[in-house]
């Protein structure tokens, strides 16, 4: 069994100044990450209005699996042009972790 996570840290728009502006942007990103069968959440910068961090994981029986699901979810976040990926940040754990 493998497991991976990644952390992407997002700038949102400069018109995300209330709490309720912020979570029109993550929410949507974090429902289309639970397309592909991981567990997503907003993990972090949580009073911050103009940054976010949301976690992935994902759970596998082969490292590749765990990696092109990690793949695709970069490219879905990346690709979200109200938003800029400043940073993704990866961990792989595998049976021997």
């Amino acid at each position: 069994m493998f497991t991976g996570t990644v952390v992407f840290d997002l700038l949102l728009p400069g018109d995300s100044r209330s709490l309720k502006a912020k979570r029109s942007y993550v929410r949507p990103i974090v429902a289309a990450l639970r397309r592909f069968e991981v567990s997503a959440a907003e993990v972090g910068a949580l009073d911050l209005h103009g940054r976010a961090q949301i976690g992935v994981a994902v759970v596998a029986a082969e490292p590749a699996h765990v990696r092109e699901v990690l793949d695709s979810c970069e490219r879905l976040v990346a690709d979200r042009p109200e938003v800029e990926l400043l940073s993704a940040r990866r961990r792989l754990h595998g049976e021997d972790d």
